[in-house]
């Protein structure tokens, strides 16, 4: 496919300057937005809610001598409305997918930019929370109270991982206008002590202005055994056979298009569709896997250069444009070991089945879409990723992601005779960082790297029939991920509101970008933007781009750093379009502007105070996070209790504690008492076939297991495993596990190593059964208990 870019060049389109102070926020409301598009007709209230209508007749005696009833009318969208399909990947780079020249093959992407509208100049902020929170709030992500993921808050007002009633989503301004609004697949904007079932439910998708949810609460989860919500009710896992998430949340969503359409046609609605493809673990059917076998033995080099050279036939990219260098810290493929070279080959072959799948599922979506009586009236915004691809995997890849916020970077000898497991359930594989870099061709650096367009740039496909008329154009204006919701009211016809549900709001900062689908050569409405993620600083205007690199995205642990000192980069982003060439030296007074208006930028968008620490910052002790375990040592279950996220459980990292139960069983009894944590990392307490065991699974690099000399006979008993920590106040150590029955030692054994900081983003703490994935696969989940559980006890050290 080759895109062109309509009448005129838009790589050399004007810029607009823009006066800029470098003393104060730059926020421009949509409401200006919107009066520039003097095709939209804006209405609604400056106020939200609206005020509830009463009955305004004369009240008789009775009914025969009042004025006649009037129920209150319904809000209804202004008319003409479009409904709108907004679509997000997960941790995708620009030179991925075949929409862009990349080597993962997408059909269903390829056909619809060929319908609608290619932009090669949108910006995300480099990290998935952080773009999630922008883009449904058109705020910058510090302003909207997420600097970084949740898991990582520290209580500053741009980190709490908490969006602010103060920048209402554009869901919420949509619902209360009229519209019947469905949010699908990852919320990640929850904090993360508030995702139990006790709430508070203030910050989940229906509080957010979204009328249903259907999805995971977590920053990833596995594609199998996904633990899964509705609305505010947990699900729990799927257990079909061969189930896969992306096929589950496109089938849910047509589900919900067809009971819109059936019960409220003439209603128009909005759908934030978030899958959680491509981000790990990187999952697929074997009979997908299979079909790339060999596609990518070339290496990512060779894959950089193929894509770089299909980008500009395409005409995704300026034909003047430069490949940019890999960082020295990456190898070449040439350089590497046969056994490398076939664990890595397999990991992208992996991959590439996953985001082939997503592709198709999505494709349903847009197939059933175009099926639908008002499909030219529907506005499909796609954009093509969160933030770019990510290099948490590490130089060799891993078989766990969460492995890499524990500090722990796996090595190719620890994965290799599993490599046929790779892709499958069992593990939370993750491919090598030098592949990240190479799917994000042709641009430097990758996810977590908010300085470079490498964790920055993501492609971004619109159609709306009924409005534009453009397919298989390329937009080359910049835009950033805080200008759709703007974009979305205007197409709408919303105003912005001054005041939502009693709280004044902080102006929307994007701009609409409905001008650039009309008009190629349409000019820059986006001229100043900053950009900052772990430290990682970026400053775009007119043309410009400064950047400050802080950490290479796959350090996981982070030394001292000096953000005063740290070293600047200049692009000029008209002439270079892949930040190529660094002018740093050339053009010290544009670098020193651009520098001085960041400081400016980042203090007026609470971007500030800057923490570089990596992994450390899981911990709630070390950053002060709310843990509704927190103060607490011990935790009495009466019952059992599935799906208690790990945040709001008693914390088991880098102390001594002891697990206990009462249990009534049968002979040769099985089932699980205790289990914290998934195949990425935790404990499990549980009976096998009579015996007592306690299980450890270190971030899925070593799994340690300690279980009774002897099964436990049938009758009542008091069961308990006691874990002595031996680590002092350092982190990851081991322990001795002790085992007993009614006072009696089973059994005693020794846990060389435990998991220091997360087990995972997504698995659960569960009493009674197992619904995530095991701790060691020596048991199947869901691995209920058989015989009668009548109270757990944890009580947890300090």
């Amino acid at each position: 496919m080759r895109f062109h870019s309509g009448s005129s060049s838009v790589f050399g389109s004007a810029r607009k300057t823009l006066a800029l102070s470098v003393s104060i926020l730059v926020a421009t409301s949509c409401s200006a937005a919107i009066a520039q598009d003097a095709a939209v007709t804006q209405r609604g209230q400056a106020v939200l809610p609206y005020a509830e209508q009463k009955y305004r007749g004369n009240v008789g005696t009775s009914y025969l001598d009042s004025d006649p009833a009037e129920f209150p009318a319904p809000q209804k969208a202004p008319a003409g409305a479009p409904n709108v399909l907004l679509i997000l990947l997960d941790d995708v780079g620009f030179g991925q997918f075949s929409v862009t020249g990349g080597g993962v093959p997408a059909p269903k992407m390829e056909e619809l930019a060929k319908e609608g509208l290619l932009f090669n100049r949108f910006h995300t902020t480099a990290v998935c929370s952080p773009s999630r929170a922008a883009l449904l709030t058109g705020r910058n992500h510090h302003v909207a109270g997420t600097g970084n993921i949740t898991e990582v808050a520290t209580g500053f007002d741009g980190y709490t991982g908490i969006i602010p009633k103060d920048t209402a989503t554009v869901a919420e301004i949509l619902h209360q206008n009229g519209y019947v609004t469905a949010w699908f697949g990852k919320n990640h904007n929850t904090p993360i002590y508030e995702t139990s079932p006790m709430g508070p439910f203030d910050h989940w998708p229906n509080g957010l202005g979204f009328d249903f949810f259907y999805g995971f609460m977590a920053g990833d989860t596995s594609q199998i055994r996904p633990y899964l919500y509705q609305n505010q009710t947990p699900l729990g896992t799927p257990t079909a056979q061969d189930y896969y998430l992306s096929v589950d949340l496109a089938d849910q969503t047509i589900n919900w298009l067809q009971g819109a359409e059936a019960i409220q046609p003439e209603k128009p609605w909005f759908i934030y569709y978030a899958p959680a493809a491509t981000h790990a673990p990187h999952q697929a059917p074997k009979e997908l896997i299979d079909k790339f076998k060999g596609q990518f033995d070339m290496g990512w080099d060779a894959y950089r250069e193929q894509t770089f050279e299909r980008q500009k036939k395409m005409g995704v990219i300026p034909q003047n444009s430069v490949l940019t260098e890999r960082p020295q810290s990456l190898p070449a493929w040439n350089t590497l070991t046969e056994d490398q070279k076939r664990l890595y080959s397999r990991m992208m072959e992996v991959f590439a089945a996953y985001g082939n799948q997503v592709d198709h599922e999505v494709g349903r979506v847009l197939d059933f879409v175009k099926t639908m009586p008002d499909a030219e009236n529907t506005m499909i915004i796609y954009i093509v990723g969160d933030n770019g691809s990510s290099a948490e995997g590490g130089f060799d890849g891993t078989l766990n992601e969460n492995a890499f916020f524990n500090a722990y970077l796996m090595k190719t000898d620890e994965m290799l005779d599993r490599i046929d497991e790779i892709g499958t359930e069992k593990h939370f594989n993750h491919f090598p960082a030098a592949w990240a870099h190479a799917m994000d061709t042709p641009f430097k650096w990758a996810k977590q790297v908010g300085s470079h367009l490498g964790g920055t740039r993501n492609p971004m496909i619109v159609k709306w029939p009924a409005r534009f008329q453009h397919g298989g154009e390329v937009r080359s204006q910049f835009t950033h991920v805080i200008d759709v919701a703007p974009t979305i009211l205007a197409a709408a016809g919303v105003e912005e509101p001054r005041s939502v549900n009693g709280t004044e709001q902080t102006p929307i900062q994007g701009r609409s970008f409905l001008q650039a689908l009309e008009k190629a050569d349409a000019p820059e409405f986006r001229t100043s933007q900053y950009f900052e993620m772990l430290v990682n600083r970026g400053m775009y205007k007119d043309g410009w781009w400064a950047a400050s690199l802080s950490f290479e995205p796959w350090q996981p642990e982070r030394g001292e750093f000096d953000p005063l000192t740290a070293k600047w980069e200049l692009y000029n982003l008209d002439e270079d379009f892949t930040q190529a060439n660094d002018l740093a030296e050339k053009e010290p007074a544009k670098l020193a502007e651009l520098t001085t208006l960041w400081w400016a930028q980042a203090s007026a968008n609470k971007a500030l105070p800057l923490d570089w620490r990596g992994a450390e910052r899981f911990s709630s002790e070390l950053t002060g996070k709310p843990n509704l375990a927190a103060g607490r040592s011990t935790f009495v279950y009466p019952v059992a209790l599935a799906g208690l996220p790990e945040a709001s459980a008693p914390d088991l990292k880098n102390k001594s504690f002891s697990i206990s139960a009462k249990v009534r069983i049968d002979d040769n009894a099985s089932g699980m008492i205790f289990t914290q944590g998934g195949n990425t990392g935790g404990w499990a307490l549980y009976l096998k076939e009579g015996k007592l065991v306690a299980a450890h699974n270190y971030i899925d690099v070593e799994h340690y297991s300690v279980e009774s000399t002897g099964p436990v006979p049938s009758g009542e008993h008091e069961l308990k495993m006691e874990f002595s920590y031996e680590g002092g106040k350092e982190t990851g150590k081991g322990g001795t596990v002790k085992l007993s029955a009614d006072g009696q030692q089973l059994g005693i054994g020794k846990i060389e190593k435990t998991t220091p900081f997360k087990y995972s983003l997504s698995e659960n703490q569960d009493i009674g059964s197992d619904t995530g994935t095991p701790v060691t696969y020596d048991y199947t989940p869901p691995f209920n208990f058989q015989g009668t559980l009548e109270e757990v006890v944890v009580e947890v050290g300090q």
